[in-house]
């Protein structure tokens, strides 16, 4: 909690004041709340007086304390919004680096759109993907939910496509419960796979307005649709993604990959550890991690719990299920 007075100490307060006062603010949050996550985060105490804080906590902890609280004062000044995910990522980097600038990852700006808050990397993995991104024509982003893969992938077509970089963008991902049964879901093609598609659409919502969303889509600049529409095509000028490819055969996979034309690229994303194919069928993606690896011109990002960015107990979860061995399911 923040507080006003600190219980005795022997230890001599950390003192910072700030001379923005909006962005000082900014920094505090609502009702103190940025302050109240990096006390709990780091176990320390801090207190409010005017523009400066205190900060008493253990040796080294309080010296992070200041550390963070300078750097994300230094964004606030530049009219970045501070969110709890970026002191989670700011405590996390600090700990592991205290001489790391959390400017280099967070004003590394991916996408912007009106409206919008913008899209950054949060880790530093995350960054590292979204520079192979830049760099490369293929892409495999593997980890766990929530890690940002599918979601940075659509910011990056999103900001390729405003940059009249390419022509289109094709979204998909494997339809495998429904898989040969489609054909007896109710309704017509579309209203059968959208089920399987929806967090695709929620992704590229959330990156820009609704109706710009459905004249994109209207217009074929934006293509969402099963993978298995992908056979017998060429896709050139094209950003493609490839979600929830841990479902993938090894068939299917390989189809994908050799859809690839000219100036096009693919990322193909997934969790190893949540393989809902039939026993005994091999996964496409761990397929492709054992024998693609070495070739240059792709790249594999390899994301962990630390670069969870939804609600902290996330991270949790995954670590309790890793520690138990409830999660992995890969078929070797």
């Amino acid at each position: 909690m923040v507080s006003n007075n600190f219980v005795s100490s022997d230890r001599i307060p950390r003192r910072v004041s700030f001379d923005d006062i909006g962005a000082f603010q900014a920094l505090v949050g609502d009702l103190n709340k940025n302050i109240k996550h990096i006390e709990k985060s780091l176990d320390v105490d801090i207190s409010i007086k005017g523009n400066s804080v205190s900060i008493l906590g253990d040796p080294g902890r309080d010296e992070i304390a200041e550390k963070l609280l300078k750097q994300l004062y230094s964004l606030a000044r530049e009219a970045y919004p501070i969110h709890p995910a970026d002191i989670d990522q700011g405590v996390r980097s600090l700990l592991k680096d205290p001489s790391i600038k959390l400017k280099d990852l967070l004003r590394d700006t991916v996408f912007t759109s009106v409206g919008k808050k913008p899209i950054t990397p949060k880790t530093w993995t995350q960054k590292a993907y979204v520079q192979a991104i830049q760099s490369r024509d293929i892409v495999f982003g593997i980890g766990p939910a929530g890690t940002g893969k599918t979601y940075l992938a659509m910011a990056m077509a999103m900001a390729s496509f405003a940059k009249k970089q390419l022509r289109r963008i094709i979204l998909t991902r494997p339809a495998v419960e429904a898989g040969e049964r489609l054909g007896f879901l109710p309704g017509d093609l579309y209203e059968k796979v959208n089920p399987y598609l929806r967090p695709l659409y929620d992704a590229l919502h959330d990156m820009i307005d609704l109706d710009k969303a459905s004249r994109m889509i209207e217009r074929g600049d934006i293509e969402v649709a099963p993978l298995g529409f992908m056979r017998g095509r060429t896709l050139n000028d094209s950003f493609v993604i490839l979600d929830e490819a841990q479902n993938t055969t090894s068939e299917q996979m390989k189809m994908f990959l050799t859809r690839l034309g000219y100036s096009s690229k693919a990322v193909i994303t997934g969790d190893i550890t949540q393989i809902d194919l039939p026993e005994g069928i091999r996964s496409g993606l761990v397929e492709a991690r054992d024998i693609l690896g070495d070739i240059e011109g792709i790249s594999f990002i390899f994301f962990s719990e630390q670069d969870v960015v939804r609600h902290p107990l996330v991270q949790e979860i995954i670590r309790a299920y890793e520690k138990m061995g409830n999660g992995v399911r890969s078929r070797r």
